[in-house]
């Protein structure tokens, strides 16, 4: 048995640098799990460590809470992450209790910071095992600050329905090239067909093993990051931006479309993944590594897309360490940041063109409040409203439609989630 919790030790070793890289703001998640320390596991043991910190991640409030309660005083980070590990497995992971406890003592022995405090890990956990799975209040699952801008900005109702989606594990969404055969694809990926024709796949382990990857029939897109292309009448042959492109699943939809795409973004390194997916799909962009807000050239286009920078606080289902790596200022910081790349945007749009502006953001700072004042300061430009099931919202709730025409997505608008959006639709005059 003790050789059996010891061969899972690696996983739960790097579980730990992902829950601490996203609690830290050291690149979170994603840039953790890219260190060589973390890719030479062996695939389970990547798979196993990845939902380890994503289970701690999801239920982070409710276990820190209950965790306070046996605790007289903050101990080490990685102490206090080690408890938050175990509490995990055995709650949510359905780990046995006994392989929850063990294998947190043994871990906090591994490590000089920990050591002194395996005992204090032992009694913490078999506390907490004896009072029982705490309960997912959706007030506890989003950071204390964060829940009540939601409050503020949608009401109690609406802040506990969107905070209650965080503790979900979701589904996968794929975006599927036009010219694929949708329904042999969807019987063969045993899924369903969303509205606008997203599919949704229930199934788990590696996307590149299932039918259709290799043949690059589609990508990885969530259902509500697929909108905001879809507002663009697009015809073959429109010269179109993909401002702030990468990782590049708009950018993929744009050509798909027959549009001729400039992918833009100020990282070479995300631009490497764009021109990768292009080349899996069989489609083409020209790929341009600059800052959108400053970019030196001179051509204008028929549309164009800027998915700005923003909190991407929306996106919490796919990526929860978004909601412990965020401040309050963050949020004012990219509004300013949006402001001068939008204005940017504007410019290289020729007359009677059309942008869509949009964030995978919650907050009204980098949504409707980006709206009123970019119209305010930009009389060449008109909000050109967005109708009732435009770009695949056929289903969602009325809500998700402002009365300025505008697109507000939330995570909970659609039956198994999505993620959380803006959209917003100009017209240069």
């Amino acid at each position: 048995m003790t050789q059996e919790l010891n061969d899972g030790l690696p996983a739960r070793e790097a579980a730990l640098n992902l829950i601490d890289a996203a609690l830290s703001r050291r690149g979170g998640i994603d840039e953790a799990a890219s260190a060589n320390g973390f890719r030479f596991l062996e695939p389970r043991e990547r798979a196993f460590a990845r939902a380890l910190a994503m289970a701690v991640l999801r239920h982070l409030g409710p276990i820190d809470r209950a965790l306070a309660a046996k605790l007289q005083k903050a101990p080490p980070d990685r102490v206090m992450n080690l408890l938050r590990l175990g509490a995990a497995q055995a709650f949510h992971l359905e780990v046995p209790a006994f392989a929850a406890v063990a294998t947190s003592v043994e871990l906090a022995g591994a490590n000089k910071t920990s050591r002194p405090f395996k005992g204090l890990v032992n009694a913490v956990l078999r506390g907490l095992l004896r009072d029982g799975n705490p309960s997912d209040d959706p007030t506890l699952l989003a950071p204390p600050w964060l829940y009540a801008r939601w409050v503020a900005a949608f009401g109690e109702a609406t802040a506990r329905e969107i905070a209650a989606q965080i503790a979900l594990e979701p589904a996968t969404d794929l975006s599927v090239k036009p010219s694929a055969d949708l329904a042999a694809l969807a019987e063969a990926l045993e899924t369903e067909v969303l509205p606008g024709g997203s599919l949704r796949v229930r199934r788990k382990g590696d996307v590149a093993g299932w039918p259709g990857f290799e043949d690059g029939t589609w990508w990885v897109q969530d259902a509500a990051a697929a909108v905001p292309v879809r507002l663009l009448a697009l015809k073959p042959g429109d010269k179109v931006l993909d401002l702030c492109a990468a990782p590049g699943g708009k950018t993929l939809q744009l050509a798909a479309a027959g549009a001729d795409v400039v992918a833009l973004d100020r990282s070479a390194a995300r631009l490497k993944r764009v021109d990768e997916n292009l080349e899996r799909m069989r489609l083409t962009a020209e790929i341009v590594a600059a800052d959108a807000a400053t970019w030196e050239d001179t051509r204008t286009f028929d549309a164009i897309l800027l998915d700005a920078p923003c909190s991407a606080t929306g996106t919490f289902r796919r990526h929860p360490d978004v909601l412990w790596a965020a401040r309050p200022g963050d949020v004012a910081s990219l509004a300013g940041v949006q402001s001068k790349i939008l204005d940017s945007a504007a410019d290289r749009l020729k007359p009677g063109g059309q942008l869509v502006y949009c964030v995978c953001s919650l907050e009204p700072e980098e949504g409707e409040a980006q709206v009123e004042a970019f119209l305010a300061r930009r009389d060449d430009m008109a909000l050109e409203p967005i109708q009732p099931g435009e770009g695949g919202s056929a289903g969602f709730p009325e809500a998700s439609l402002t009365p300025r025409g505008t697109l507000r997505l939330l995570p909970h608008h659609r039956d198994g989630g999505q993620d959380g959006f803006f959209a917003a639709r100009f017209k240069k005059l």
